[in-house]
């Protein structure tokens, strides 16, 4: 029964082996963007900087791109920038590598390994749309860029149809205005005339109220009087 026992420890520690060494240490070559996914349309999350020591826990079969622990930081590097020591000297890491240096080769879902990495990061709250690939995602968010552009369009078109709206109304209102002013200024230079007018007659009038100056300087007797 011991015996039996330990056959089963051994066989998983077996089984364990191969996950545990499944990983390599590499060295970055150049000062490199570490991103959220396998592309360089993926954001980036650091910059490695040249001859840094970085974990490799895997490479994509499809494309040269392997998943990198910094500095317990997670992200993609390019395999052309990533060396690794195989056979006493550094080679670039690619698929003819992978199983000589314990590299598994691994594929890459948003979601996991957003979920996994980038929780706190601002642009896993468009995990969604980076689902589906950064080519969709710069797609979907060009058309978005044109929607809003087209919307601030249309809104700017409308306000200065506002305002124009708005200074005609205003000019139509200076306008009657001015006339009114106009009207009124008028109305009082005739009102002005029709007052002057009436003074003359007045005047006039008066002065044929007026009596004759000879009808106080006659005095009795006089022969320049009338009788």
């Amino acid at each position: 029964m011991k015996n039996l026992f330990v056959k089963i420890a051994a066989a998983g520690l077996l089984m364990l082996a191969p996950a545990i060494a499944e990983a390599a240490e590499g060295y970055s070559t150049a000062n490199v963007n570490m991103r959220a996914g396998p592309s360089t349309r993926y954001p980036a999350v650091a910059v490695i900087p040249a001859g840094s020591s970085i974990e490799i826990r895997g490479c994509l079969s499809d494309v040269n791109w392997c998943d990198v622990e910094f500095y317990g930081g997670r992200g993609w590097v390019s395999g052309q920038y990533v060396q690794a020591l195989y056979q006493q000297r550094r080679v670039y890491v690619g698929p003819q590598y992978y199983r000589p240096l314990g590299i598994p080769m691994i594929r890459f879902s948003v979601d996991n390994y957003w979920d996994r990495y980038y929780r706190n990061r601002d642009f896993y709250r468009e995990r969604d749309r980076w689902s589906r690939g950064p080519d969709y995602y710069y797609r979907d968010r060009d058309n978005r860029d044109r929607d809003r552009d087209r919307d601030n369009r249309d809104r700017d078109r409308s306000w200065r149809e506002r305002d124009r709206d708005r200074d005609g109304r205003d000019r139509d209102r200076d306008w009657r205005d001015d006339n009114q002013r106009g009207d009124r200024q008028r109305g009082d230079l005739q009102r002005g005339d029709l007052q002057r007018g009436d003074r003359q007659g007045d005047d006039r009038r008066g002065d044929d109220r007026r009596p004759d100056r000879r009808d106080f300087d006659c005095r009795p007797g006089d022969p320049s009087c009338d009788e």
